[in-house]
């Protein structure tokens, strides 16, 4: 389980269980426990207003210079 944060303010976004080695390209909804952000029908943002990504169906395309993460990844 890692913890996806903004790059600009630090605040949590969402909790995300990553399978798998490599970068965060998009995040499956279906993976993701708990929301702390802003989820409008096209986009996540950040509460300071920062974009995260862009939702685009059953996944969230994310904005690679926006967000931090940490904690242990799912093999």
């Amino acid at each position: 389980m890692i913890i996806i944060k903004c790059a600009k303010c630090k605040r949590k976004l969402f909790k995300y269980k990553k399978v798998g080695k490599g970068r965060i390209l998009r995040c499956y909804k279906d993976r993701i426990t708990k929301f702390y952000s802003i989820q409008n029908q096209e986009t996540v943002q950040c509460l300071c207003g920062q974009l995260i990504g862009i939702d685009e169906g059953e996944w969230i395309r994310m904005k690679q210079s926006a967000f931090e993460y940490s904690g242990s990844i799912t093999k």
